[in-house]
């Protein structure tokens, strides 16, 4: 009977996983109006992006690893179809591209996953991730109601959710998987299409939803997006800006909270504080019941080889909680971190409780979650900019409010965490050189050649447009002509006018100028005074894109490159645009593939004199760096060009295109330690410009060398501290070696800014470096006792550590 009754439960058991989930290990994923449901359980999650070829794989355990500690519970990326689709039905998912590999890093470390299939995803990256093949395909039009358009993404979109079936990677088959997107950002661009631009919203949302994944689908800022499909918001002030979703039975998801923002050539870097990050958010949780937020970028990385959009530089978002080179950058990693822990304590009460929200002040208000049976979470917010701080009488309590601030009461009693108040610490970032390339005889050189027009096969009677003729195997375009003076008078101006982005001028094989444009005006004009011979005379015009655009209407449709040429003589102009050109594709070197080490064997290198000349080939080779530091080039003896490590590209630099204040918008170019062997490595630039010195390229390690911790008495306490704690820590193989500056009693300034106040303890120092120093992490409370005392009595008391690592 016994074993009857065992073997009915066993079938009953099976029967129930069949019909519940199909496969062992999987989690049914719905959501309502709250918030995602998995395995009916609501959730609300942490989430960061990630993206999986502006890394390198040896990275992605590390990177996934410290999102993880930093409290994420998903990580994000998108599917980038040009990486993957380069040419029509040819897939390359190895190396960087392998998203299955990244995916299983995330599930294996224990985290959920997004995964924005777009296909387009913009992502200041070239072409928006469209292949530019499609650019051919006779009668598209891009993200519309086209049905060569629809056809190819559809297409690839069911190559990858296929894909990802077999490996069994979503939620509802035991795999990470518990979110995807389709489109991106549409709304932006709609109106134009007319009414080609609702009818093809509605096909991508039943294209996606008919895949059966599984799990939702989100389109992010899409206020038409069609049920089951969530709109979500897209930008730095969701709790502000949010109209919400578009149904009650929707949650409020923020698929990009901005945690700095892209940088383009000629802009200085772009800036944005944990504390106001650590803000946002809270008031997309408090004021949208928002339940999923995802930071855009969490680790934004590198756009290797020729991978950036227009103008956008090759690091990408480096002031992300994970910079560059992976390493935390504090206090954006740790403020953001002791937030996303009180948001966890308070989970289950915000999840299940009922809202309500009553004023304080003119710009101060609270938002009151109750529990249903019990609990009780506030948020206080202060949204003055203005004033020093805000007295706020909440429940039997008085609470001080900094400006743009939310105070977070768990128990709607005792603050936990303000916003405002960062009491992780602060590090430093340093640059070290471990290679100097200054010695002459360690370069060689190539000369780039510059053609003829009598020399080239392609012609024309017009002005070819770049992107068309080059189809993006190139960011290179020559143009070349022959045209006939007959003049006496030798001096005359030659004027070009470009769609973007560089222009470099040749008369008679001589340099004759150059021009750019730039992100906010890619079209430009290039004016040079020219001396032209008695006869033939030989133009050579060489037109450089720096990246694809990646947005807007009728991709399809842009153009760059030239559109008009004309030589203005004393008495006459003469307007070659019409004329016969000669064209071609690429460089000499890029054919050659000199930048390999197999290709870099089959030219005559000469012997390095001086970087006088422009369109010159570079190499030298040199040996690993000990260490497991990371590692970048500084180039910031350079012009413009592309770098290759033993055949890899890390990217386009440009360190003469300067900012306001002339500095470069980015010197240091990040080489992963994967693309080095021990010894003999390859080091290839072509430079551009006349005047960029390989002899002052150094390759640097990147390393925190300093931390600095603050508390004092006016800080938010975690309700896991039992007393106020200035905590230090050096990354990892790293120790506390010296004490820059210690004071208890009343610093002056901050962490980015400090100088002893009026209330100093004398054995600040000794104290702290007996507590500290040989260690890699130390504690220092705030006590009088184990400070030595009170300095002076009855007044706030602060503590500021800073320390070198080493």
């Amino acid at each position: 009977m016994r074993r009857w009754l065992w073997l009915w439960w066993w079938c009953c058991f099976c029967l129930g996983v069949a019909v519940t989930s199909g496969v062992e290990g999987a989690e049914e994923v719905t959501y309502d109006g709250r918030s995602l449901i998995i395995d009916g359980q609501r959730k609300l999650l942490f989430s960061g992006s990630i993206h999986y070829p502006r890394s390198t794989p040896d990275m992605w355990p590390s990177l996934i690893s410290k999102a993880k500690n930093g409290g994420l519970d998903v990580i994000e990326t998108y599917v980038f179809w040009n990486l993957h689709e380069p040419q029509p039905g040819q897939y390359d998912f190895s190396g960087r591209r392998d998203i299955v590999r990244f995916i299983k890093e995330v599930q294996a470390q224990g985290l959920y996953a997004c995964i924005r299939i777009g296909p387009f995803i913009e992502s200041e990256w070239n072409y928006g991730g469209l292949p530019f093949w499609l650019h051919d395909v006779p009668g598209i039009v891009f993200r519309s109601d086209n049905e060569p358009f629809k056809f190819y993404m559809q297409n690839f979109t069911t190559k990858i959710v296929n894909m990802f079936k077999t490996e069994g990677l979503y939620a509802s088959e035991g795999g990470p998987i518990i979110l995807s997107q389709i489109e991106n950002e549409y709304q932006n661009i709609e109106r134009a299409f007319g009414d080609k631009g609702p009818p093809y919203v509605r096909w991508a949302a039943a294209m996606a939803v008919g895949l059966d994944t599984g799990v939702p689908w989100v389109m992010c800022k899409q206020d038409d997006a069609p049920d089951p499909v969530i709109n979500s918001c897209n930008g730095r002030k969701c709790g502000e800006t949010f109209v919400g979703p578009n149904s009650p039975n929707k949650p409020a998801i923020w698929t990009e909270n901005w945690t700095s923002f892209y940088q383009t050539y000629g802009d200085k870097t772009p800036l944005r504080s944990a504390e106001d990050i650590a803000f946002n958010v809270a008031l997309f949780i408090a004021k949208k019941n928002g339940s999923f937020i995802n930071y855009y970028m969490y680790y934004g990385g590198t756009n290797f080889e020729r991978t950036s959009s227009s103008y956008s530089i090759t690091s990408y978002y480096d002031e992300a909680p994970l910079d560059e080179y992976g390493l935390i950058r504090e206090p954006k990693w740790g403020h953001l971190k002791e937030l996303h822990a009180i948001i966890k304590l308070c989970s289950p009460t915000l999840l299940s409780g009922v809202s309500s929200v009553s004023s304080l002040g003119v710009k101060q208000e609270a938002y009151v979650f109750m529990g249903k049976l019990e609990g009780c979470v506030a948020f206080l917010v202060n949204h003055d900019t203005v004033l020093r701080k805000a007295i706020v009488e909440f429940g039997n309590s008085s609470y001080e409010l900094p400006p743009t601030s939310i105070s977070i009461l768990p128990n709607c009693t005792s603050e936990a965490f303000n916003t405002a108040k960062v009491s992780t610490q602060f590090s430093t970032r340093s640059m070290k050189a471990a290679i100097k390339f200054d010695r002459v005889d360690s370069w060689n050189k190539f000369r780039e050649g510059i053609p003829l027009y009598e020399d080239i096969s392609l012609r024309s009677n017009t002005l070819l447009e770049h992107m068309n003729t080059t189809k993006d195997q190139s960011d290179y375009l020559w143009y070349t002509i022959s045209t006939e003076h007959d003049s006496s008078i030798r001096e005359s101006e030659l004027s070009v006018d470009s769609w973007g982005h560089v222009l470099h001028s040749f008369v008679n094989g001589e340099p004759s100028g150059s021009a750019h444009g730039s992100h906010k005006n890619s079209s430009f004009t290039l004016k040079s005074s020219i001396q032209l011979n008695q006869g033939i005379n030989n133009i050579s015009l060489l037109s450089a894109t720096v990246g694809l655009p990646d947005s807007g209407a009728f991709l399809e449709r842009r153009a760059l490159g030239l559109h008009k040429v004309s030589i203005q003589y004393s008495e006459r102009t003469q307007d070659l645009s019409n004329s016969s050109w000669g064209y071609q594709v690429g460089l000499l070197g890029e054919k050659l593939q000199i930048f390999s080490e197999e290709g870099s064997t089959g030219v005559q290198w000469a012997n390095f004199a001086n970087s006088s000349q422009s369109l010159t080939w570079y190499k030298s080779i040199f040996d690993a760096p000990a260490g497991d530091d990371p590692l970048a080039l500084n180039l910031g003896s350079m012009g413009k060009g592309e770098v290759w490590i033993n055949g890899q590209s890390i990217g386009r630099y440009w360190i003469s295109f300067r900012t306001e204040d002339g500095s470069p918008s980015q010197t240091w170019y990040h080489v992963p330690r994967s693309f080095l062997k021990p010894t003999g490595n390859l080091l290839v630039l072509f430079e551009e410009e006349a005047g960029g010195n390989p002899t002052g390229i150094s390759l640097d390690t990147v390393s925190i060398t300093k931390v600095c911790g603050h508390f004092s008495d006016h800080t938010n306490l975690l309700p896991s501290r039992k007393q106020r704690v200035v905590h230090l820590s050096c990354p990892p193989k790293r120790k506390i070696s010296k004490i820059l500056f210690a004071s208890f009693g009343s610093p002056l300034g901050d962490c980015q800014s400090y100088a002893l106040g009026s209330c100093h303890f004398s054995n600040s120092t000794q104290v702290v470096e007996k507590k500290c120093i040989g260690k890699r992490k130390c504690s220092i409370p705030q006590s009088y006792k184990r400070l030595g005392g009170d300095p002076c009595p009855g007044f706030p008391k602060a503590l500021l550590v800073e320390a070198q690592c080493q």
